[in-house]
Formats: C-alpha cells, structure tokens, sequence
C-alpha cells in the first residue's frame, strides 16, 4: 500500500464523520488520462478533502514555504504534491504539471490562487488556462460547498468535463480558458 493510500483511508476516517462530506457527480471523474481538476478554494482542508473524495490520486501545486519544512516537506512529497512559488512565474512548477497532465495522472488546481475569505468564487488566474491549452487533459470542474463546521453537511460537487477542444482550436487566450474554467464551477455553486 502506498503513502497516499494510506493516508488518505486515514484522513477519511476522520474528516467524512466529522464534516459529513457528501460526494455528488463522482461518477463523471474520468477514469483514466490526464485530468486536469479545478476546484474553488475556501480552507486549509480543501486539498485533503479533494483527496479523499477523487476517484483517483491527485498531484497538488503546493506553496514552496512547505518545503523548507524538514519533516512536513517528506509528507507533502509522498502525497504526491510538487513545490510552486507564488507571485511569479514559476517554469519549474509549469513544466512539472504539463508532465503530470501529459502522463495521464490528475493534476489538482485552485484558479483563484489562494483562499476565498468570504467563500465567494474569486477571479481565476491564467495558469490553469495554460495547462488547459497546453494538454489534451479533460477539464474537470469542481466545487467545494461549506462552511467547514463540524457535524453540519457539506458538498463536494464534481461537475461533468468541460470540453477545451473548440477554445484550443480558436486559440483563446489563457485568460479567455480560465474565465470559461471559472464559469463552470461558479455554475456547480449556484
């Protein structure tokens, strides 16, 4: 068994009693190839829970401070997550999520960047729409629907896959893909 398998029977185990997490549209998660899963982001818990409610195991962009951690930088690594800086272009995150989506694995994304303080779904940043242009990864939407309160219900909505086919063809921007990324969950939240 493997690292992340075993933590993420782990963190189930804590986590689905605690917060009641019900799965809704796992059944559209593609089973195999790149997947490209876009989710909005609104608490420190929202990887763990994509973790554990995904189909299949998820490669995180993680911010490089948890690196430098010297115990925390081995786990992080284990559960599949590769170090991003924030606030520029990182090439070396860049490269390593094309190679992620391009071997046919699930690369985990928040558009907005960082967490939503009020809940509401920010603006998206262009990065996503540049792995959306770059691959031929399915797009997956994704919603996470809170608050995070103990024993009260909350959603982890998986929508259907978007099709980037028609935008790639036309040659939209990256920021022009996110946008339409963003539509998609902000429509699994309404």
């Amino acid at each position: 068994m493997s690292f992340y398998s075993f933590a993420k029977g782990v963190v189930s185990g804590i986590l689905k009693p605690v917060y009641r997490i019900e799965v809704i549209g796992a059944e559209h998660f593609p089973k195999e190839g790149g997947v490209l899963l876009c989710s909005n982001h609104i608490s420190n818990l929202d990887p763990p829970v994509l973790g554990i409610t995904a189909p299949r195991p998820i490669h995180f962009m993680a911010k490089e401070e948890l690196f430098r951690v010297p115990v925390l930088k081995h786990i992080v690594r284990n559960l599949n997550a590769f170090p991003v800086r924030r606030g520029m272009s990182d090439r070396q995150a860049l490269r390593t999520g094309l190679e992620i989506l391009k071997d046919g694995k699930v690369l985990g994304i928040f558009p907005e960047g960082t967490r939503s303080k009020d809940g509401k779904l920010k603006k998206g940043l262009a990065g996503v729409g540049f792995f959306a242009l770059r691959t031929n990864a399915l797009v997956v939407p994704c919603a996470i629907v809170g608050p995070y309160k103990p024993f009260r219900t909350m959603k982890v909505v998986y929508g259907k896959p978007v099709d980037m086919q028609e935008l790639r063809e036309k040659k939209a921007s990256p920021e022009e893909v996110t946008e339409y990324i963003m539509s998609h969950i902000q429509a699994l939240l309404d």
